[in-house]
């Protein structure tokens, strides 16, 4: 009886081991899982590398970011003497920062005017110095600075994309555990679903860090209107030919029009005239002795 009593004590003390053993292995797979996504990351920069130094005390630290993460864009247009010149001052101007010229666009207007728009990429502690300079190279006609803080995604991104690391990492740990076809099928899948959410966070990361690295300037230059030269030309032989006829047609036409104002006054004397010759001189004759 007793030697049956203990053997039941027995069994029970194997069994609750190995519940323990069990749960031990259970959550040592958990934190190799994130050990492994944190290997397969590998530092990314400063806040990966605090990551995996507090991964080995079993914490995670939330990454943290030193600063204002700010979008600035500006589009400004100048009018200038010479597009081509000042265009030349532009690119000279971005590229000197440590910048870069983007997309560039020439066109002429109906009136012949030559017109640029061009794209630059110009650092942050250089983006009021580039501005001034393209400010100074004419007219600023116009002119639209923006400033977006993007700080709060940015961080977001980052913790995401820890997280999807760590994520991946785990599914490949089962798959390689897997013993059954379809547990490694349904693995393969998952692990192809969040390599692609992966790649997508890590996409936008990059694309956050171009923009807040390179401010986005676009400048538009426009020629000025030109002037129409003043004319001041020696007068030729059918310039004053010219002059001379229509001074000899206005005093005509002053001519005609006194000889039409006396003409009536002429018409009354001839008449009287020819009633003296006619009339009254002949009598005037008769009657002396």
């Amino acid at each position: 009886m007793v030697r049956a009593l203990l053997g039941l004590l027995l069994a029970v003390a194997l069994a609750l081991t190995g519940c323990t053993a069990s749960g031990d292995g259970d959550s040592g797979g958990d934190a190799k899982g994130a050990a492994a996504a944190d290997r397969a990351a590998g530092p990314q920069g400063p806040e990966d590398a605090a990551g995996a130094q507090s991964g080995a005390s079993g914490k995670r630290k939330p990454s943290k970011l030193t600063g204002s993460q700010v979008i600035r864009t500006a589009t400004i247009t100048v009018r200038v003497e010479d597009v081509p010149e000042a265009l030349e001052e532009a690119r000279a101007a971005a590229e000197d920062a440590g910048g870069i010229v983007g997309n560039e666009n020439t066109s002429r207007d109906d009136e012949g005017r030559e017109r640029s728009r061009v794209v630059l990429r110009v650092p942050q502690e250089k983006y009021e110095d580039v501005l001034t300079a393209l400010e100074g190279t004419g007219k600023l006609l116009d002119r639209e600075a923006k400033a977006q803080d993007v700080t709060d995604r940015v961080v977001d991104v980052e913790s995401r994309v820890k997280s999807q690391r760590a994520s991946v990492a785990r599914v490949r740990e089962l798959m390689d555990k897997a013993t059954k076809l379809s547990d490694v099928v349904t693995l393969e899948s998952e692990l192809s679903t969040r390599q692609a959410d992966l790649e997508s966070l890590l996409a936008q990361r990059a694309s956050l860090k171009d923009r807040v690295s390179l401010a986005t300037i676009t400048l538009s230059l426009t020629e000025r209107p030109e002037q129409a030269p003043a004319e001041d030309e020696d007068p030729t032989f059918g310039d004053a030919l010219g002059g001379g006829w229509d001074v000899f047609v206005t005093g005509l036409r002053w001519v005609v029009i006194a000889l039409a104002a006396v003409l009536p006054f002429a018409a009354v004397a001839a008449l009287l005239l020819l009633l003296w010759l006619r009339v009254v001189r002949p009598r005037h004759g008769r009657g002396a002795p």
